[in-house]
C-alpha cells in the first residue's frame, strides 16, 4: 500500500500556537507512517493538480484572508477529489470569516467562547462504540468553551453544555467525495497535547484521510 500524503498549512492569528500545534499533529501523522508537508503559506493549495495527490488536508490557520485562487483548489480537492480535511479549534473552526463556502465544508463556525480561556467545563461523548470515541471516557478541560454555529447535516461525536443547549464539539461529514473532522478543542498547544484531545485528533486525522 503506498504511503499516504497529507499536507499541514498554518499561520493565521499567532494567539492559537499555529506552528506548535502543526508541529504536533505532524508528529502524530508520521507516527502513523504518513508523508507529511508542513507549510506556512496559502500558496500550498494553489496547485490543484498537486493537491488532487494529497490524502489529508489539515488546516491551522485562525481567522486570516485567503484568495480565492487559494481557496477554489481546495475545495475542488476534497469535494472532487476526494482529499480529507480534519483540523481543530479556531485553526480550522474560525477560518477566513468572509468565506462561507468554507464554513459550510467544515460544518459549522466559531461565534463565541464566553468567559474566554480559563473555563472548566465537560466533555462528554456520545456514542462510545463509534471508532472515533470507542474506549474512550468523558472528561473535564480548562480551556476556551468554543460556542458554534453548526450544520444540521453533521454526525456529533462529542459535546459540551451551554446551559439546556447541547453544543457539539467534535463532530464528522462529508464534503462531496471528501470526509472532514473538526474537533473544537485545542486553544493552543498544550490541550492539544492532553492525551484525550491528542487521541480524538489522532483517530479523526485518520478517518478522514482518502
Amino acid at each position: 500500500m503506498s504511503q499516504k500524503q497529507a499536507l499541514i498549512v498554518w499561520g493565521g492569528w499567532d494567539g492559537h500556537q499555529p506552528e506548535e500545534v502543526a508541529g504536533i499533529f505532524a508528529g502524530l501523522l508520521r507516527e502513523e507512517g504518513y508523508g507529511v508537508e508542513v507549510s506556512d503559506t496559502l500558496d500550498s493549495f494553489r496547485d490543484e493538480e498537486r493537491l488532487a495527490h494529497i490524502d489529508l488536508v489539515v488546516p491551522v490557520w485562525t481567522m486570516g484572508k485567503i484568495e480565492k485562487e487559494q481557496l477554489t483548489p481546495l475545495l475542488n480537492a476534497v469535494k472532487d477529489g476526494g482529499t480529507g480535511i480534519a483540523g481543530c479549534h479556531g485553526g480550522m473552526g474560525d477560518s477566513f470569516r468572509n468565506e462561507v463556502e468554507y464554513q459550510y465544508m467544515v460544518g459549522g463556525q466559531w461565534v463565541a467562547h464566553p468567559g474566554n480561556d480559563g473555563v472548566t467545563y465537560t466533555v462528554r461523548l456520545k456514542d462510545r462504540e463509534q471508532p472515533l470515541t470507542q474506549g474512550m471516557e468523558d472528561f473535564v478541560v480548562v480551556s476556551e468553551k468554543y460556542y458554534m454555529h453548526v450544520d444540521p447535516a453533521i454526525q456529533v461525536h462529542a459535546v459540551t453544555d451551554f446551559g439546556d443547549v447541547e453544543m457539539p464539539v467534535v463532530w464528522t461529514k462529508t464534503y462531496g467525495a471528501g470526509k472532514v473532522y473538526y474537533n473544537s478543542l485545542g486553544h493552543q498547544a498544550n490541550i492539544v497535547r492532553m492525551p484525550e484531545t491528542l487521541e480524538l485528533m489522532r483517530r479523526g486525522l485518520l478517518w478522514a484521510t482518502r
